[in-house]
């Protein structure tokens, strides 16, 4: 199974480092026939492999199918004088959204299901979901193509019929806002380059044409969003870069005034904004690496007075306030946890689990209440939601995730800790079955992200029990570039500390080798997006350790690993936005140190493992052109013959497919390649 051959034309890249050869630049043109048919080639090349192993995948895609209660219901929400809901029925994708007088009736109406919606298009993906403040309508979003350009429609909640009002090309993950009369939305749009730069204030009844805007970002490196406070006195623009952020107010109930600024900008300083009902508070890195918690007038934004003190190493990531408290949300050692400022000044920890896990807010509309929804999981816990009681500090189990045909005692999760070459302790969370042999035998799967200071808690997947059953040993490596150890952890692993990223992750591989709870020569690595990064860059710098057995196979999905020639171009979507993340290729001293770990330009004659590859089309993100050329160069250049699989799909973004049935069954592939090629 050679693999389809992409042709080759001449193209030469200019750069700081010299002259670069790209003989695959052409893949860059979707729109020259020879593009698709490459893709097409390299998808029938992908499903010629996994044909041969259909029974395998058919029987994961089995177990999982199995393992989750199709026909379900969320955990009831109150917000006003109704209890809302999802849902899902056996055999329909996607969620069916319904609301009740009360708790026990919450199913009673249905508002808006999604499948209905979705019937026609190959994909489909809800943004924006916001009933007005009044009930009656919801202003509600949908992107059918992959692209994240959303239409925004309003529906009457009484009929059950959508508004003649239609919003296009609005980026629905950057929010919406309803203003207090129930009449004036606020969204926002993209630029060319698919930022999010304009907030925009529609009026009901009225053409888009008609539209205001209300806040237009001309700084390129910047996002815009919008959202109105729990309070419902204020609706907030925010707008931020990596390194800096500025946010303006507008009254909801003056939805025409212009935005006035909490704090102008300054380099450097984050901030974000909410209501406290008698007070603004502000979560702020001014002053302070790991953030502090502010509060301030509403009629002197600016003036910041300490509420919440810095701590070094407990990296504060939200705050959320209620009536009477404020819950924080907060990384320390390496952990999500949650804590409570009382209106007295007293501060509370939630304990939820000794082990590895992840602990977030719910959905939680109401602000005058002393009971909060919170979700946990972990790895051998499935999400489970919880009524916290914030004046006693108890929890009560609302729902827990049903996981039919599983039996969650026969699994454990550990924390452990690698060391880097640098010394470095690096943490990872490890997940076996409870009687698997630690003694250097077991496959093992290694999962890692390290950018955006994003941090990745140990979430419940019933998916990865069937690699556990099957005596595979599944790892989430927390490598520099999150944030699970504070904002210096992050520092330390981007810009030109960005391979930091890669050696922690090599360091917790061979750790898991050398403690015996992964054998050598059978361990798998798994990525996506910047994640997928981290998946080439392990694979190039591995080989060029003289370790090319290090990893049997890779799975690297929507994989960022174009990087220079990515981020010398600020014409392609993003790339201004990311040079305080990766830095600007176009001069050095970024110029050679990207260089050194971008996996497309490190792609050398050598024996690679097995690799899947996979891609969308419609990807805003990361363009499917960086995954393809990186497989036509693989192919061309590599000096043995495993697996090498690019999978790309023709209709869907950077998420993938977008119903359930379908993720369900792009799982089982990953899991049946990680299987056969690490057996």
């Amino acid at each position: 199974m050679s693999g389809p051959t992409a042709k080759q034309i001449r193209h030469t890249w200019h750069r700081p480092t010299g002259d670069a050869d790209d003989p695959w630049a052409w893949l860059r043109d979707r729109d020259d026939p020879d593009t698709i048919a490459y893709l097409r080639a390299e998808n029938a090349h992908a499903d010629e492999w996994f044909a041969a192993h259909d029974e395998l995948v058919e029987t994961l895609f089995g177990e999982i199918k199995s393992r989750v209660q199709e026909t379900d219901t969320s955990a009831p929400v109150r917000h006003g004088p109704w209890w809302y809901v999802t849902r899902t029925e056996e055999g329909s994708s996607y969620p069916i959204h319904c609301r009740g007088e009360s708790a026990d009736h919450a199913e009673a109406t249905v508002l808006l299901d999604q499948n209905r919606e979705a019937e026609g298009h190959e994909f489909f993906h809800l943004g924006a979901f916001e009933v007005s403040p009044d009930h009656s309508l919801a202003a509600w979003s949908a992107d059918t193509t992959g692209d994240e350009r959303s239409t925004l429609r309003v529906r009457d909640l009484v009929t059950g019929l959508d508004l003649p009002d239609e919003v296009h090309d609005t980026t629905a993950w950057a929010g919406v806002a309803w203003a207090a009369d129930g009449e004036h939305l606020f969204y926002v749009t993209p630029d060319e380059q698919e930022r999010p730069h304009q907030v925009w204030r529609h009026r009901l009844g009225t053409p888009q044409s008609d539209d205001v805007v209300v806040l237009t970002e001309p700084d390129e490196r910047f996002f815009v969003s919008v959202g109105a406070t729990r309070t419902d006195r204020w609706i907030v623009i925010h707008t931020g870069s990596k390194l800096t952020s500025e946010a303006w107010l507008v009254p909801a109930d003056q939805p025409t005034a212009p935005p006035v600024v909490v704090a102008p900008r300054r380099e450097g300083v984050e901030y974000d904004v909410d209501d406290w009902g008698d007070r603004l508070v502000v979560l702020t890195n001014l002053d302070a690496p790991d953030f502090r918690v502010m509060a301030a007038s509403p009629d002197e934004p600016g003036a910041w007075t300490p509420l919440v003190e810095h701590e070094p190493g407990r990296r504060i990531t939200a705050i959320e306030p209620f009536t009477g408290h404020l819950v924080i949300h907060e990384w320390f050692q390496a952990q999500p946890q949650l804590r409570v400022l009382h209106r007295d000044g007293t501060v509370a920890s939630l304990h939820l689990d000794d082990a590895p896990h992840d602990v977030e807010l719910g959905a939680n509309p109401e602000w005058d209440t002393t009971t909060v929804r919170v979700v946990h999981q972990s790895l051998v816990t499935p999400p489970t939601v919880l009524d916290v009681d914030l004046d006693a500090g108890t929890h009560v189990i609302v729902k827990r995730t049903p996981t039919p045909n599983v039996d969650l005692d026969r699994y454990v999760s550990v924390r452990d800790w690698a060391t880097a070459p640098d010394g470095t302790r690096v943490p990872v969370d490890v997940l076996r079955c409870v009687d698997a042999p630690v003694d250097g035998t077991a496959p093992c799967l290694l999962y890692g992200y390290g950018s955006y200071e994003y941090s990745i808690a140990p979430w419940f997947s019933v998916a990865r029990l069937s690699l556990a059953d099957r005596g595979v040993v599944w790892a989430l490596a927390h490598p520099r570039g999150g944030g699970e150890l504070g904002r210096r952890w992050y520092e330390d692993g981007k810009l030109l500390a960005k391979r930091n990223t890669f050696s922690d992750t090599l360091a917790v591989a061979d750790h898991l080798v050398a403690t015996g709870a992964a054998s050598p020569g059978r361990m798998a690595i798994r990525g996506g997006s910047a994640g997928g990064l981290l998946v080439g860059a392990c694979l190039t710098l591995s080989i060029a350790e003289g370790r090319p057995d290090r990893f049997a196979s890779a799975v690297a999905e929507v994989p960022f690993v174009d990087i220079v020639t990515t981020m010398s171009d600020p014409t392609l979507p993003l790339t201004v936005t990311e040079w305080e993340e990766w830095g600007d290729p176009r001069s050095e001293p970024f110029a050679s140190y990207m260089l050194s770990y971008s996996p497309y330009d490190t792609t050398v004659p050598a024996d690679y493992p097995a690799i899947f590859v996979t891609a969308g089309l419609n990807d805003p993100r990361v363009s499917y052109h960086e995954p393809a050329k990186w497989v036509a160069k693989l192919r061309a250049v590599r000096t043995n013959d495993r697996p090498l699989l690019l999978r790309t799909e023709l209709g869907a973004g950077h998420a993938g497919p977008s119903g359930r049935y379908d993720a369900w069954r792009d799982e089982a592939r990953v899991l049946a390649f990680v299987l056969v090629t690490t057996a």
